[in-house]
């Protein structure tokens, strides 16, 4: 493992013989050691010229001190601060929530020289994913009808469609747990409902999915939502620019919006929206609005009526080669654990190195998880408009949480704390290396689209339905997601590819996890070899040729960000 870890870490220090294979030490600035596995109370640890002896049982992923640290002193990991000590810290012993508190590095304005080389990515210039070619030049990856409210008045109506349609065009998923719950209800009427008979009830077979009406159609999705009024006029009018960016997305061939007519978030609104994303946006569009209708079965009508016909437009689109550049991939982490950034998140770090070297985009959000790392992105910008817009977007974002009584210090989770990420600045470390070493191209403002190729830094929060929601709003068109602890996450438009940091997780939650990346760990690859094999997985992902486990799921997650109120 020493030398697979050291051709991507080369300051890092493994174990000796005694605990070979057992810690890691990321940087040689740093004070702290990672365990790659359990280490037990007294076991010997040596690395470099030095040794220690463990204080505790430390469980793998956790991190111990490499030397004695009085209260108040730094915390150094991936060479950066990440904490200070809250109370003494013996060497060897384990770092946690009780003798560390969150810290992170003060940044500036001020840019230094920053300079990239670029991966080789001869083997992929001349690949093409095959995807659907729309009339302003973006490609996507699927082909979806999407049915959307402005108002959360309007969701009982788009449940209405949304039953109407995916049961008779063969959109639905299986009724796997309709079927239990039919079986469960004879076995009442019956009079044989009986512990032993529930529980020996067999897992249903799936039925074979219906034969779809439109070949070319991926699927009607319909989103719902608790905004559009009520809120600040802020909200509402993000909002109307989220569902611009979902409906001027290439996986989108046309929409059906619903309104009720009184909101804050109006269709004149919306429609500004589109255009601000596409002068010359001619995609179908249907507006309805229910105040404006003689009822509510009229308008459902007509609904249901245009959306049919779009339908038989989109149809007609087919998948054709497109180059790796039309690609836009949003970068997410969740459910992180004390793997996430030294595994899964370099390593799609290192694709999305790859796609921008291709003339990519790709988008990191996560502005709470970027803590500490700040003046590295600051560095890597290209110009200093870029940085100082960086810099305003982060600052008013915490001015904001700290104004509710919150702060980015609050972001990591029980879980995040429970695998070993026990500060935000810890995580944010870890978090950070998603976006690979590209520069920064962009900086986006919430709800706001990505048109320039290369690296783009979004403000969201951490939260990953709000955060993915955010991202495909953007214009990715496929989401790598790292998850340490497992998540279901997904999206309505875009596929979401699900890495985990570590294998324990890939075998046990096989059913949501696509790409494993515990090899990195294990030291049987290398996060550059993992980064090619999660392109790969994007390219097949891209064409068609791979569902990925959320899309099977139909996890179909939509959460609109109500500014300020989230980490």
């Amino acid at each position: 493992m020493c030398s697979r870890l050291q051709a991507r870490y080369p300051e890092m220090c493994v174990g000796s013989t005694l605990t070979q294979n057992k810690i890691l030490q990321l940087d040689s600035r740093d004070n702290v050691l990672i365990a790659l596995a359990d280490l037990n109370q007294g076991e010997l640890v040596q690395f470099r010229d030095k040794s220690c002896t463990v204080a505790s049982n430390i469980g793998a992923k956790h991190k111990l001190a490499t030397e004695d640290l009085v209260a108040g002193a730094d915390v150094i990991m991936y060479g950066v601060l990440v904490g200070k000590a809250s109370k003494a810290i013996r060497r060897g012993e384990m770092l946690s929530t009780t003798n560390v508190q969150h810290a992170a590095a003060v940044f500036h304005e001020d840019r230094a020289e920053y300079r990239w080389q670029a991966p080789d990515v001869s083997r992929w210039t001349q690949r093409t994913f095959l995807g659907y070619q729309r009339s302003d030049g973006q490609v996507g990856t699927r082909n979806y009808w999407l049915v959307v409210p402005l108002v959360f008045c309007e969701n009982r109506n788009i449940g209405v469609l949304k039953q109407a349609f995916e049961e008779e065009l063969g959109f639905a998923a299986p009724q796997l747990y309709r079927r239990q719950v039919a079986a469960l209800a004879k076995l009442y009427r019956d009079g044989q409902l009986e512990e032993s008979r529930i529980s020996s009830l067999s897992e249903p077979v799936a039925a074979p999915p219906p034969v779809p009406t439109f070949e070319n159609v991926d699927g009607i999705k319909f989103l719902l939502h608790e905004s559009g009024c009520g809120g600040t006029r802020e909200d509402s009018d993000n909002l109307c620019g989220l569902i611009a960016g979902y409906i001027h997305h290439p996986n989108v061939a046309g929409a059906t919006v619903l309104s009720l007519g009184c909101q804050h978030a109006q269709t004149g609104i919306l429609r500004q929206q589109i255009r601000k994303r596409n002068p010359h946006f001619d995609k179908p569009l249907f507006i309805l609005e229910q105040q404006q209708s003689r009822s509510e079965f009229v308008m459902l009508c007509e609904a249901i009526q245009k959306t049919f016909l779009g339908l038989v437009e989109a149809n007609k689109a087919k998948r054709a080669p497109a180059a790796l550049s039309r690609l836009c991939v949003g970068l997410k982490c969740g459910g992180s654990d004390g793997f996430s950034g030294i595994s899964a998140n370099p390593a799609i770090g290192h694709t999305a190195d790859l796609l921008v070297a291709l003339g990519g985009r790709t988008i990191l959000s996560e502005f709470p998880e970027l803590c500490g790392v700040e003046q590295e992105l600051i560095n890597r910008s290209v110009s200093k408009e870029v940085s100082s817009r960086f810099v305003r977007l982060v600052r008013d974002y915490e001015a904001r949480a700290r104004a509710v009584g919150s702060g980015f210090e609050m972001n990591p989770s029980p879980g995040n704390m429970r695998d070993g990420l026990i500060t935000d600045a810890m995580k944010s470390a870890g978090a950070a290396k998603k976006g690979g070493k590209s520069p920064v191209t962009a900086v986006l403002d919430y709800p706001e689209y990505a048109l320039v190729p290369g690296l783009n830094l979004q403000c969201t929060p951490g939260n990953d339905v709000e955060c993915v929601t955010a991202q495909v709003g953007a214009g990715a068109n496929v989401v790598l997601f790292t998850t340490g602890l497992g998540t279901p996450t997904g999206n309505p438009i875009a596929p979401v590819v699900k890495i985990s940091s570590n294998t324990s997780l890939a075998q046990r939650m096989s059913d949501i996890i696509d790409v494993d990346t515990g090899g990195i760990i294990s030291g049987e690859t290398t996060i550059e070899h993992t980064g090619e094999r999660v392109l790969d997985a994007v390219i097949a992902v891209a064409s068609g040729e791979m569902r990925t486990k959320a899309e099977l799921k139909g996890q179909d997650d939509f959460i609109p960000w109500k500014r300020g109120v989230s980490l």
